[in-house]
């Protein structure tokens, strides 16, 4: 591991020193905080390095992990009644769950499987995720903060009234045996509602009703309203610094440029805007009553999104895996790296951190940089750990629309712009997916958008295999002339055509393919007395497949043809043997190695038996 220790020195700071802004910018976006970003990138980087299987790896928060994690948060905290402290317990108990979720995933040696999820949905999502934290940056980089609003807090004073008088009923009315007494104790509270808590419960619900996509967008019209200036000027420098530097060099991060000369330029004119706030100095400590108190029963309505999550995870880790691979002419071991993962996210939610993943433009930052071992990542978390203990005092000065504005630049980043590009010249059928599923992370749910994205390009995909299967699996009819320049077909003796129909299988016989199967049995005239099924070309047949040939096998026989399989290979041979197909509806001397043997099996034992009439 030492042996290229220079280089993983040089990798391990460099790439802590792009990681270092992005982690605060994906904790401040989470809705957990600056220093939530940064406990996820050092766990889940130390210990995803220590534990995973890519050697050159950089983990931390991801724009697509943070983009799933805010809707949880927010979720989670909305049925606190927008109490972030007291959610925190839930919220780390999901993610927690959601990196044991990623070690099982390991464990059970399914990390091969996550690159058979369809391009157009990734897509679809990825370019999702880049318009979700876009949208939700608007009014953050507009420095419009909904909460501070005297105007638009003021109408949630009604409600917010409300919430407060349902809390003290909750409270108060716990035997039904003193109910009014209860009730005249609840009118004397709700006499002494204080301003102060008021405001606090409007300001909850303000900053509540602007939160999300839809919310925000809703918001949009008051927000331009008031637009703060200064905050905006420095959202858009913060940008132009970020792309402008970057087209002169690439030797140091321009995101960190950005962050530190755009946040040193506002505290030395003594600029008046807001910052990202208080940022715990001290060594992180774990949260055990999170462990202590786990409770999967109330985590079970957090369950589909936990794994929603892990998946993402696990999608974002491999194919930064592949890039690691490519340019270390290495091979990563998925389970492994999977393992790694989910024992960095669980970690990492015991000390309060955000969920991550493998980070993409970290790694080719570490690679580049010399990184040539797992220690560079460790050194990375390591270096991240020592600034966020002694820098902490100094972050708490960063502006917020310096965070908005690189949040902006992620978001673009995000977009799926290869592919946008091709959008001409893919099937329509992918780009209805990709839409689907774009529009449906955006505006309804990421993990419903997913699921339904998956089921769209499953049925798609069977749809066109069942029709490919069907081109190419023609019925042939021996004494129509057109098939006579087959070598094989133009052997059988000419006074056995009429009586003879073979029937070729392309590709696998599979639920999308059975109703086309099963008319072949309709398609062969009464008359006929042989079946011929050539099965060289089919790999694999299910369930579903096995049943359709069945019934296949049952109608030829009421009819009184006689089925041949010709060439038929070891998976769809054992499945017919296993449930009795073979030798109970097809003898196995009527299963056949070669096309050859057939043949001479059927000018052996087939007689000309059609009537003149028919022919």
């Amino acid at each position: 591991m030492f042996k290229h220790l220079k280089g993983d020195i040089f990798g391990g700071l460099t790439a802590a020193v792009v990681a270092l802004p992005l982690a605060l910018a994906f904790g401040v976006q989470s809705g957990m905080g600056a220093i939530a970003g940064l406990y996820g990138a050092i766990f889940i980087g130390f210990f995803a390095s220590l534990f995973g299987g890519t050697h050159t790896q950089i983990s931390g928060p991801t724009a697509p992990m943070t983009a799933v994690s805010m809707v949880v948060i927010a979720g989670i905290v909305q049925v606190y009644e927008g109490d972030l402290a007291n959610a925190l317990p839930a919220i780390l108990a999901v993610f927690i769950m959601v990196g044991l979720m990623q070690v099982s995933l390991g464990v059970l040696k399914l990390g091969k499987y996550i690159k058979y999820i369809p391009y157009p949905v990734v897509s679809g999502f990825m370019t999702g995720i880049g318009m979700i934290i876009l949208i939700t940056q608007l009014l953050p980089a507009m420095g419009y903060y909904p909460a501070e609003d005297k105007q638009f807090v003021e109408k949630f004073r009604p409600a917010a009234k409300e919430v407060i008088l349902e809390s003290i009923l909750e409270n108060e009315v716990d035997d039904q045996l003193l109910v009014l007494k209860n009730f005249e104790v609840t009118i004397e509270k709700a006499r002494k509602i204080t301003p102060e808590q008021l405001l606090t419960e409007s300001k909850t619900l303000a900053k509540k009703d602007s939160s999300g996509v839809l919310r925000a967008l809703r918001t949009f019209p008051v927000a331009i309203q008031n637009i703060n200036g200064l905050e905006l000027g420095i959202t858009v420098i913060t940008i132009f610094i970020i792309f402008g530097f970057k087209r002169m060099t690439t030797t140091i991060p321009s995101t960190l440029v950005a962050l530190l000369g755009v946040s040193i330029a506002v505290y030395v004119i003594d600029l008046d805007v807001r910052t990202i706030g208080e940022i715990p100095t001290g060594f992180p400590m774990p949260n055990f009553e999170i462990i202590t108190g786990f409770n999967f029963s109330a985590m079970a309505p957090y369950v589909l999104t936990a794994l929603t999550l892990a998946f993402l995870g696990a999608i974002d880790s491999l194919l930064t895996s592949v890039v690691a691979d490519n340019m270390t002419k290495t091979k990563h071991n998925p389970n492994k790296e999977l393992i790694g993962q989910g024992i960095g996210n669980s970690i990492a939610a015991v000390f309060g951190g955000i969920p991550g993943a493998g980070a993409t433009i970290r790694t080719v930052v570490n690679i580049n940089s010399g990184g040539k071992t797992r220690l560079s990542g460790m050194i990375a978390a390591v270096m991240l750990l020592i600034m966020a203990v002694a820098l902490g005092g100094f972050a708490e000065n960063i502006p917020s629309a310096v965070l908005a504005g690189i949040l902006i630049t992620v978001g673009i980043g995000v977009l799926d712009y290869k592919g946008l590009k091709v959008l001409r010249s893919i099937p329509k059928s992918d780009i209805v997916i990709m839409f689907v599923v774009l529009l449906l992370t955006v505006f309804w749910d990421l993990v419903y958008a997913v699921g339904v994205g998956l089921v769209m390009a499953s049925l798609i995909f069977m749809k066109k295999m069942g029709d490919v299967n069907n081109d190419e699996s023609g019925i042939k009819r021996l004494s129509e002339s057109n098939h006579m320049d087959h070598a094989d077909y133009s052997r059988i003796p000419v006074k056995l055509r009429e009586e003879i129909f073979i029937k070729e299988l392309s590709g696998p016989i599979f639920f999308g393919y059975t109703s086309d199967f099963q008319s072949m049995s309709r398609d062969i005239p009464p008359y006929a007395t042989h079946a011929l099924i050539r099965m060289k070309r089919v790999p694999f047949i299910d369930q579903s497949g096995l049943f359709a040939f069945e019934d296949v096998l049952q109608n030829l026989s009421q009819k009184g043809i006689q089925p041949l399989l010709i060439e038929v290979q070891e998976q769809p041979l054992y499945r017919l043997e296993t449930i009795d197909i073979i030798p109970d509806l097809i003898g196995k001397e009527h299963v056949f190695e070669n096309y050859d043997t057939c043949l001479k099996w059927i000018i052996k034992n087939v007689e000309d038996t059609v009537p003149a009439v028919e022919k």
